[in-house]
């Protein structure tokens, strides 16, 4: 980077309570130690830029010292400085930007305007997701995203945050999501003076030889403050006396600890003790004290103290050390003999910390340890130990204790944003945004960061252990709607630990699916003469869509056929496609009609797919046989002439009877119901054919009367009956001659033969008739399916359909006729 904008404390300031809606320029006078302006620049890769430090300056000397800066600075490095400062800014997000405070802060108070520091306009913070996240997840800051203040969330206590570490640093990261940008960032915690010196023993107990000469030094145990910095202890003295002073001594991690240092030689018959008053002072301001009496207890002559081996003891120890296990021995040795060489060991100073974690035995030496050790919190332990004789001399050593790392924290993984459901089709999408951490060190805290192979996401390492779990491309919901993904993070430390974290991710869905039928054609039989509404059958289509996508709804489409009234005859329910016939329909009249069913969903757009349907009208016995030859046409009955020499079997005529329906319903039988002679005339069942059933007599009427009955096969069995008469001749040359006795009798036969002869015409000329005025009719339909036009028919009952006999009939040979009823 370029180069950064710090602040430099230059002296100390009576703190004074702070306010929110205070400026800038008065936190700063109040809050902060006075600045002074520098025009400096300074950056690792261009050594000679300056850097710049602001600072308050009340009144007019504010105001000189702007203008000093401005004509001394500015118009000297003008293009230079707008430069470098133009590059700083772009690179800010890299160097982590520093802001402090005052411990015991209240709640709620003003930090830094991270909108401006951040060159962001305020409503950027709230567009761009902003968020403050902290390294140890505790919301101590918060970030308003109106007006783009940090603001404290809470009091803040820097002995509870850092204890006696010096600075005391809380990192934190502002994470801007979209786009993804991180900016590091430290909030240094300052110290107060809110904790006064103390000492662990409110009366030590000193003892001195009576022949120890000035100069001598004899330790004290130092005072505890909490406080760190100037804050803490800066000086011992003790009340005037005439034996002793107090110097005090810094240690090499900066603390003080005060010596006894003798004056004047002790005179144990002239004064056998003495009580002198220790005081602690601070460097606070006001100062802190802190006080403990001293006795000076005066011994006899015991000239060798005890002497430890090595005055420091070094020792590394795992963190996962089981509770007993032994960390030291320390030992000390003493020349003397009898009680003044007996030696017992002690912890000198002993912090709460170190008295709750270590033991030491007070006859071996032994260091043991009572609590379990973790290196993330307390890293390393000095000790200072002393040995003491019975004769009151004591001698001091000191244990450095360096905790080893152990891999026994497992990866922590926070979810900083979820996208739930996303939207199948769309390209590559970001999921979701996390981060990772491992409180352990070195190899220890190395992480590798992965998901299972089963499902098409991917993960994307990004800044600052922040990584997006993105789709590799477009998904199908209608292959998979939900997916469960398993992020796992382990570390490298042994054993290795790790961490497992499951998003459930819902596919949303898109209308990319028609309705598809459960079949491309549907055929539905009706029975003919059906009630309204009747329901004749349902075609069904599925969507494999979801929700409104995948409702469907059946409309029938218009027919190919023009002249097919297709509204008046289905109609389909929209919500579930049942088909319902709208009237009654008559096979005679319509065999069966096709038509589109149509189905789309309620998507945006709609889709949509059709079907075919045919239905097919199912024949019903509501037809009787009529019958063609005899005609029934309320004319003169038709006479068939049968010469008396007809042996039996001979054909005396045919009944053709046909019928309009189909099938079964069409298989005509037939049945002599009534003769004048029951045993002469036989009418065979199939064809209809009328045969003499043995040869004829003299003693056989002339004339007979036969009724034939027709019945279909249909259930039930519909029938028609049709009279024929029969004329029994000698001869068709000479049909009848009366002998001479008889001429009355012959006159009236030639008469009857002449009837016959024109009956039998009349049948011909009837039977012509039929032929043509079915023809006639047939042409008149075909005309009027082809121009929509009207024919007219004479009155009359004929079957209304063309029914094929097909030899099953009543004739011998295969014959076709077409019936129409016109009424």
């Amino acid at each position: 980077m370029l180069g950064t904008t710090y602040f430099r404390p230059l002296s100390a300031e009576k703190k004074k309570p702070v306010s929110r809606a205070q400026t800038s320029q008065s936190l700063e006078n109040v809050t902060h130690p006075p600045f002074r302006t520098v025009c400096q620049l300074r950056d690792r890769s261009v050594p000679s830029v300056p850097e710049v430090v602001l600072h308050p300056v009340p009144g007019k000397a504010r105001a000189e010292g702007e203008m000093e800066a401005r004509g001394e600075c500015f118009p000297k490095q003008r293009q230079v400085l707008i430069l470098i400062l133009l590059l700083g800014v772009a690179g800010a997000g890299w160097e982590p930007r520093r802001y402090s405070v005052l411990e015991e802060t209240e709640s709620g108070s003003f930090v830094a305007n991270l909108a401006e520091d951040l060159g962001l306009g305020v409503g950027e913070l709230s567009a761009r997701g902003a968020q403050v996240v902290s390294e140890d997840n505790q919301p101590r800051l918060q970030l308003e995203l109106q007006t783009g203040e940090l603001i404290l969330s809470e009091k803040l206590d820097r002995e509870e945050l850092c204890g006696p570490t010096e600075p005391c640093v809380m990192h934190f990261q502002v994470l801007l999501k979209k786009p993804l940008e991180v900016f590091r960032a430290e909030l240094l915690v300052r110290d107060i003076n809110d904790h006064s010196p103390e000492f662990s023993e409110r009366e030590m107990i000193l003892k001195i030889l009576e022949t120890s000469p000035p100069g001598t030094v004899f330790p004290l145990k130092k005072a505890q403050d909490w406080d760190v910095g100037n804050n803490n202890v800066q000086s011992y003295n003790v009340g005037l006396n005439s034996y002793f002073h107090v110097s005090t001594r810094t240690r090499g991690d900066g603390s003080k600890y005060p010596e006894l240092v003798l004056d004047k030689e002790l005179d144990r018959e002239e004064q056998a003790e003495l009580r002198l008053t220790l005081t602690a002072l601070d460097g606070g301001s006001p100062p802190r004290s802190g006080t403990s009496l001293i006795r000076v207890l005066v011994l006899d002559v015991n000239d060798n103290a005890p002497e430890f081996a090595q005055t420091l003891y070094e020792v590394q120890v795992p963190e996962n050390s089981a509770v007993g296990s032994l960390v030291a021995r320390v030992s000390a040795r003493d020349l003397d003999a009898g009680t003044n060489g007996e030696i017992s060991y002690s912890l000198f100073y002993s912090p709460q910390e170190i008295s709750k974690t270590f033991e030491l035995s007070r006859l071996s030496g032994e260091i043991r340890l009572i609590k379990k050790l973790d290196f993330e919190t307390i890293s390393s332990y000095e000790l200072d130990i002393q040995a003491s004789d019975g004769g009151g001399l004591s001698g001091k050593c000191s244990v450095s204790v360096k905790v080893l790392d152990v891999n026994d924290n497992a990866p922590e993984l926070t979810i900083s944003s979820l996208t739930s459901p996303i939207p199948e089709n769309s390209p590559e999408t970001e999921v979701a945004l996390f981060r990772i951490r491992d409180r352990d060190s070195g190899e220890n805290g190395k992480m590798v960061c992965s998901i299972q192979d089963d499902v098409p996401f991917t993960l994307k390492p990004s800044v600052e252990n922040f990584y997006r779990l993105v789709t590799e491309g477009a998904l199908d919901r209608e292959i998979r709607a939900q997916y469960n993904i398993t992020i796992t993070v382990t570390d490298m430390g042994t054993p290795r630990l790790k961490t497992e974290h499951t998003i459930t991710v819902l596919v949303s869905d898109v209308n990319d699916n028609a309705p598809a039928f459960s079949q491309p054609s549907y055929t539905l039989f009706v029975p003919e003469n059906n009630s309204p509404a009747l329901h004749i059958g349902s075609v069904s289509a599925t969507d494999r869509d979801s929700g409104a996508n995948a409702q469907v709804t059946y409309s029938l489409l218009p027919p190919r056929d023009p002249h097919l009234p297709l509204a008046s005859l289905v109609s389909i329910n929209a919500d579930n496609g049942q088909l319902f016939a709208l009237r009654s329909l008559d096979f005679e009249a319509l065999r069966a009609f096709e038509f589109r069913v149509g189905a789309a969903d309620r998507g945006s757009p709609a889709l949509r797919s059709e079907a075919l349907v045919r239905v097919a009208v199912l024949d019903d016995n509501d037809n009787p046989p009529f019958v063609l030859y005899p005609p029934q046409n309320g004319s003169a009955p038709c006479t068939e002439l049968l010469p008396r020499a007809a042996e039996a079997g001979y054909l005396v005529s045919k009944v053709v009877a046909v019928d309009g329906d189909s099938g079964q319903n069409a298989w005509l039988s037939f049945q002599l119901l009534k003769a004048t002679e029951p045993g002469l005339f036989s009418v065979w069942p199939h064809n209809g054919e009328v045969r003499t059933a043995r040869p004829l007599g003299e003693r056989d009427a002339a004339r007979h009367r036969l009724v034939v009955l027709v019945r279909d096969s249909g259930e039930p069995a519909l029938s028609a009956s049709v009279t024929l008469h029969v004329l029994l001749v000698d001869g068709f040359s000479q049909p009848y001659l009366p002998p001479p006795e008889a001429a009355p009798a012959q006159a009236q036969a030639d008469s009857l033969t002449v009837y016959l002869v024109v009956a039998l015409a009349a049948v011909s000329s009837l039977f012509l008739f039929s032929v043509l005025l079915f023809v006639a009719v047939r042409l008149c339909r075909r005309d009027r399916a082809a121009s929509g036009g009207r024919c007219s028919v004479p009155e009359g009952r004929f079957p209304g359909h063309l029914v094929d006999v097909s030899g099953a009939g009543t004739l011998s040979q295969s014959y076709q006729y077409e019936v129409i009823q016109v009424n």
